[in-house]
């Protein structure tokens, strides 16, 4: 017999199953009438339950919310298929370029050459067009250059939660992403 905390945990399954986006446990809430405490209840359930061997798959929090997501230890195995092949493949240049952006935002084109040593437009333009950063004002300087951040996508391409899940840096990294003046 089907427990009450069952029926809710299989109803937060199905949903999260059904949403390409990540959501939140308030978004779930609304969407399948629990409150948010029983939402919140359910997904740590139906977290622990995926964490065993027998399931390939698992529900993270990325960019503040939760998808249901293959197992990390099985995506070699699955990208080939469903994997965006060209599209999760970046360039050296363009991974220092997010880098230093995830590192210093809101940060200017012109900082990020400075940061870099070479002209940044093609590789922020690279960016702009995955959706990995956009442009999140101007800064107040002469010119009023256009700052960039990233993006939910950032967060979901890198399988974090929040910026903040970034690795941290040591002293030497921390002096490459330091703006000098």
């Amino acid at each position: 017999m089907e427990t009450e905390l069952e029926k809710e945990q299989a109803l937060i399954e199905a949903i999260l199953f059904l949403e390409t986006e990540p959501l939140d446990s308030a978004t779930i809430a609304r969407v399948s009438g629990l409150s948010k405490e029983a939402v919140e209840k359910a997904v740590e359930n139906l977290k622990e339950r995926y964490s065993a061997e027998v399931h390939g798959i698992e529900i993270v929090q990325v960019g503040g919310g939760y998808i249901v997501s293959p197992k990390r230890e099985l995506w070699e195995y699955l990208k080939e298929r469903y994997g965006k092949k060209n599209d999760s493949k970046l360039s050296k240049a363009a991974l220092e370029t997010l880098s230093i952006i995830a590192y210093s935002q809101p940060i200017t084109r012109g900082e990020i050459e400075s940061l870099r040593g070479v002209a940044a437009d093609t590789m922020i333009r690279l960016l702009l067009d995955r959706g990995l950063i956009k442009e999140t004002g101007k800064k107040d300087a002469p010119g009023k250059p256009i700052q960039y951040g990233t993006t939910k996508d950032f967060l979901k391409f890198f399988r974090l939660n929040s910026i903040a899940d970034l690795p941290k840096l040591d002293d030497i990294d921390k002096e490459r992403f330091e703006l000098n003046g």
